[in-house]
């Protein structure tokens, strides 16, 4: 995947293409609407630092100097090109070209207002020309998209000659109708294919003189000139010959006047795209009610009160987040709906929207340059590709490996899902020390167990859990840093109406022995005081945070060597050949192979009591022939070699 289909797939993930869609809707021009749909993420930081600036000062002028009179020159360009090639314009053109200079006029006038308050954006309107004699001989000269009468002298005596001859001629063609009534088929003039004719009857069609210009559907009428006016449609003809050449004369001398200004136009064009991109950003950021974010290039993120710029902001509970320094990922876990993926997609989008030079949707942010974000959220799954979701999350992952750097941000949404969850947890932890090598931000979500555990052992990557009403079922979405959280699936299952002998079932089956401690508590919606509702977490749940841990040590230590256990959720039989270390892991042959498991997934099977002698040499088992022969010199007298611990 190449840099630029991976940072279009970030946009469409995070759905950054939705707020550029309501960006550009705030633009007035067409091409400030191309320019936005193609803005990427600014990779200089002095760049950067001005279009935050030219944001923040464009939404003060907006609050200060109300909406900015942006033309938007729709066919102006277009017109000048017609002009350069044709060398004269149209009325209904120039026209558009005066109205654009009026626009100018008024764009600079607001501009400065706004140097009243010292504004550098205001200073702009030193680069608008509204090439003030131009524009007022348009004005005067076009009106309606036709040239005005009084454009020049000769002009308008045209046009009065026109009238006249046109009253005259109509005057005695009424005349005629008048004093021929018995062969006319009607008593009013028609005009036909550009010529004034009288209705005569077909059978006295010999009695007027003229000639026939059409007739009736049923032939019974004909509609004739007479030959008495064709003098009069002569020297209308030849007014109106006239009438064109001064138009276009005129027409001529307005588009050699517009070309000398050109440049000057170019430049107002050019000048206005630049003001509606800053203005309508400053629209987007009062539409968000956003802050100009601190920027920084230490690889930190601070953020306070965030809010997901597409939610409703009466829907939407702020959220706080800190990464950077010595901590260089975050892996959130909580039940689903919690608001895990919103989260992070809040968090990356804030990051890509200030590195676009917007305002973000917080009360403060500290946000650093990422050469890129890379994402992978969402289902993935293509029919088309013969991808299943697991197998398109993973293709993303190593995607993303290999373009990630130590000043990447990268998003991961339910890391190692779709697949057998003791690989998937080892490809989880996996492709966390890659992030960690790299020295990238990163952030997780995850239900693995393993995964917050491993979080946990490492200083450089924190947990973080979204908080969750038990009671009521209901997210609270808020992020609390520095705990991992439940996924809550028995007691959403219990809410939801499953029997509490399915509950049972499934927790045997999940646990084994120790299912009893995972069951739902009946009692735990009283434990839930109002402080959960604000974020805190509730007394009663800090018990249980620390509890179980004592009962999930004796548990471990339950398990002897040479047990024979059942690992869920596969219920594949294995041995224990090293008994549960200080987290609850132990260790398991299996199938001719040796694998790590948590002591919440084995029930025990088989007792190695009842399986070996009490002296029973489990090296037999689990020692290779080699081992077990140096083993035996080493311990009958000083041998060279190594023995490792078995694998």
């Amino acid at each position: 995947m190449e840099q630029t289909t991976m940072l279009k797939h970030t946009e469409t993930v995070l759905e950054f293409n939705k707020i550029k869609n309501m960006w550009s809707d705030l633009a007035l021009m067409q091409a400030t609407k191309t320019k936005i749909m193609e803005t990427t993420p600014c990779l200089d930081e002095s760049e950067l630092l001005l279009l935050q600036k030219q944001t923040t000062e464009a939404r003060d002028m907006l609050e200060k100097c109300g909406m900015p009179p942006i033309p938007s020159f729709t066919d102006v360009a277009q017109i000048m090109d017609i002009a350069r090639k044709e060398f004269h314009l149209s009325a209904e053109q120039l026209e558009t070209i005066g109205t654009a200079f009026t626009a100018v006029r008024r764009l600079a006038e607001y501009l400065n207002r706004g140097k009243h308050y010292g504004f550098s954006l205001a200073y702009y309107e030193e680069n608008l020309d509204p090439c003030k004699d131009v524009a007022a001989l348009i004005s005067q000269q076009i009106r309606n998209g036709r040239v005005d009468d009084h454009a020049s002298n000769l002009l308008f005596s045209i046009r009065r000659e026109l009238e006249v001859q046109d009253a005259k001629m109509r005057e005695k063609i009424n005349q005629m109708i008048h004093s021929n009534k018995k062969y006319m088929a009607d008593s009013f003039v028609v005009m036909r294919n550009g010529h004034l004719c009288v209705p005569v009857k077909a059978e006295y069609r010999s009695q007027i003189a003229g000639s026939v210009m059409d007739k009736s559907a049923t032939g019974s009428t004909v509609f004739i000139e007479p030959a008495a006016i064709s003098q009069y449609y002569d020297k209308l003809q030849m007014l109106k010959i006239e009438e064109e050449n001064e138009e276009l004369r005129i027409c001529y001398e307005l588009t050699a006047l517009l070309l000398e200004k050109e440049d000057s136009m170019a430049q107002n064009i050019k000048t206005t795209e630049l003001l509606d991109f800053a203005f309508s950003k400053g629209k987007l950021s009062v539409n968000f009610g956003g802050i100009k974010p601190h920027i920084n290039t230490s690889h930190q993120i601070h953020l306070t009160e965030a809010r997901h710029p597409l939610l409703a902001k009466e829907r939407c509970v702020p959220i706080s987040f800190d990464v950077g320094n010595d901590v260089r990922g975050v892996v959130i876990t909580g039940p689903n709906t919690g608001g895990k993926t919103v989260t992070i997609k809040t968090v990356a989008l804030c990051c890509l929207m200030a590195q676009c030079g917007l305002h973000v949707p917080c009360k403060e942010a500290d946000i650093c340059m990422n050469s890129n974000i890379l994402c992978d959220i969402g289902d993935g799954q293509n029919l088309e590709d013969n991808l299943s979701t697991f197998s398109a999350h993973l293709k993303n992952i190593l995607q993303i490996l290999d373009y990630v750097s130590e000043e990447s941000l990268v998003v991961l949404d339910e890391l190692g899902s779709g697949t057998d969850p003791t690989e998937g947890m080892g490809i989880a932890v996996a492709v966390l020390r890659e992030l960690k090598k790299s020295g990238s931000l990163f952030l997780v979500t995850t239900h693995y167990p393993e995964v917050k555990q491993y979080a946990d052992s490492d200083a450089a990557i924190v947990n973080a859990r979204m908080d969750f009403d038990k009671e009521t079922l209901t997210p609270l979405y808020k992020l609390i840093i520095g705990e991992s959280g439940e996924s809550c699936a028995f007691s959403i299952a219990k809410r939801l109406g499953m029997s509490d002998d399915m509950l049972t079932d499934a927790a045997k089956a999940a646990y084994g022995d120790d299912y009893k401690r995972h069951l739902p508590i009946p009692e735990c919606s009283d434990s839930i005081s109002l402080s959960s509702a604000k974020g805190e977490l509730p007394h009663s749940k800090i018990v249980k945070k620390t509890e179980p841990k004592k009962q999930g040590s004796a548990r471990a230590k339950q398990f002897r060597l040479g047990d024979s256990v059942m690992i869920y959720p596969d219920k594949k039989i294995g041995i224990v050949c090293k008994t549960a270390d200080d987290k609850g892991m132990l260790r398991i042959q299996i199938q001719g192979r040796k694998i790590w498991a948590n002591h919440k997934r084995l029930k025990l099977h088989v007792a190695a009591a009842e399986l070996y002698p009490e002296d029973y040499d489990f090296s037999i088992l689990f020692d290779s022939v080699e081992h077990r022969k140096l083993r035996h010199q080493m311990e009958r007298k000083y041998t060279e070699g190594t023995l490792s611990e078995t694998e």
